[in-house]
């Protein structure tokens, strides 16, 4: 079987083919050809932020998705939680020590083999899946879009920038996680929170507003997802919007000043085991990077801030899923062809990594005569792929999240605000029950 793509989507595929006992070959360009965003030739490495959302696999989705990729030995999950970092409630990693480890265990598998070799066109024989991610090279958008007839679509993410630890003021700033949360003093102080007032978050809002920002190249058009907004762009649709999404003061008490309520707190996230270096939480940016050095020292406690990295932009494509693929992940037009991850219409590490995992067990199941049953649409799985093969509208067909809003109701339970806990909780247990029956069905070493 051949895959693709060595980031999180095919690193899973290929994990989960191997351990059905399959001979996998991953065909990573990298390092020979590089990507604009990528920095090294590792598989699984992690470009735009070090986090996997919510561990919460009761009350959150992306953490039930987490659940359900440990139950079934998913690689990306097991090296995330070996190099997990404290992040509150949030499961964050070394993300130098994660991709070195997935590429360590890949590369240790009898059943894998890694070539360097670039795939720039759709073969006709063999069980391919392509998990080339949103930097899919020219070449080969240009084969997918002749094949499909359908032209991929190109939006982009933003990367955030990330400070050196020891260049933050922390007698301006402190440590403590949004309310608190997280069972230890490391987890529950996994933030460095910077305060402002509301003279200072004006003054930074003018900044940002004016300052000089990256422009596109002919031929590219400026369509975001929503979650990966850049900083700038949430503040052209309004002075306020920072202050109620990455920049909210809520659950937080400066310990320097007690008695004073910020106006807004820009929150930094430890981006390594050392804890050396911090991401900027949500601070994605086109800003140039002279502009983005004078408008992030603006920021309270980051006044003599030194960057390990400065945020950037990069491209995403993917393709019209619901019209391409079937609830297999398999192309309509050509049914030995798979596709797995970004590529596929889904957003996030998470969710790539999970429709890679469902993708290499379908695509080697295949391959050794026993296709396996659909998965259950009430698991955090199945309701993604149902989503981005049929499930959304494909007019209107944007990158998503997992979230609730794709699981199909529970029967009599309260709505609104009130009933969301007993709501959410009943979503989790049912898809609980419903992925472990699904793994029931196969025989996997661990």
């Amino acid at each position: 079987m051949h895959i693709v793509g060595g980031g999180m989507a095919g690193s899973e595929a290929a994990w989960q083919a191997a351990q059905m006992g399959v001979n996998v070959v991953i065909h990573e360009m990298r390092p020979k050809v590089e990507t604009f965003a990528h920095r090294t030739g590792k598989l699984a490495e992690m470009v735009c932020s070090n986090s996997f959302r919510s561990d919460d696999h009761e009350q959150n989705a992306v953490g039930l998705l987490h659940w359900e990729m440990l139950q079934a030995n998913g690689l990306v999950m097991r090296q995330a939680y070996a190099n997990r970092l404290p992040a509150g409630g949030a499961l964050a990693v070394d993300r130098e020590a994660f991709s070195q480890s997935v590429t360590d265990a890949l590369a240790a598998h009898p059943n894998i083999e890694v070539s360097g070799e670039e795939i720039a066109e759709l073969p006709e024989d063999g069980q391919w899946i392509f998990a080339t991610g949103p930097l899919t090279s020219d070449a080969l958008g240009r084969a997918i879009a002749t094949e499909t007839g359908a032209e991929s679509l190109a939006f982009f993410d933003a990367i955030a920038p990330i400070v050196y630890a020891e260049s933050i003021d922390m007698d301006v700033a402190w440590l403590q996680s949004r309310y608190d949360k997280g069972e230890t003093e490391e987890e529950q102080k996994a933030y460095i929170n910077c305060p402002m007032t509301k003279a200072q978050y004006e003054a930074f809002i003018d900044a940002l507003l004016a300052a000089d920002k990256t422009e596109f190249h002919e031929g590219e058009t400026a369509g975001y997802f929503d979650g990966c907004l850049p900083i700038e762009v949430m503040a052209e649709r309004g002075r306020e919007t920072l202050r109620h999404g990455p920049m909210k003061p809520v659950g937080l008490t400066n310990p320097h000043k007690p008695e004073e309520k910020a106006y807004a707190v820009v929150q930094l996230r430890r981006d390594n085991a050392l804890g050396t270096l911090f991401n900027i939480v949500g601070f994605q940016t086109k800003m140039k990077y002279g502009a983005q050095t004078d408008v992030f020292r603006m920021i309270p406690g980051l006044e003599n801030a030194s960057f390990a990295r400065l945020g950037g932009i990069h491209r995403n494509t993917f393709l019209n899923s619901p019209t391409l693929l079937d609830a297999q992940m398999r192309l309509r037009a050509r049914p030995n062809i798979r596709f797995a991850g970004q590529i596929t219409g889904v957003e996030g590490y998470v969710e790539s990594s999970a429709m890679g995992l469902a993708a290499g067990r379908m695509a080697a199941a295949e391959l050794l005569g026993h296709p396996l049953p659909q998965i259950p649409q009430d698991t955090a799985h199945g309701a993604l792929i149902h989503h981005i093969t049929g499930g959304a509208e494909a007019k209107t067909f944007q990158p998503m999240n997992v979230n609730f809003g794709l699981f199909r109701p529970v029967e009599g339970l309260k709505g609104g605000r009130r009933g969301r806990r007993d709501r959410y909780k009943a979503y989790t247990d049912r898809a609980k029950e419903a992925w472990s029956g699904w793994l029931a069905t196969q025989e996997v070493p661990a």
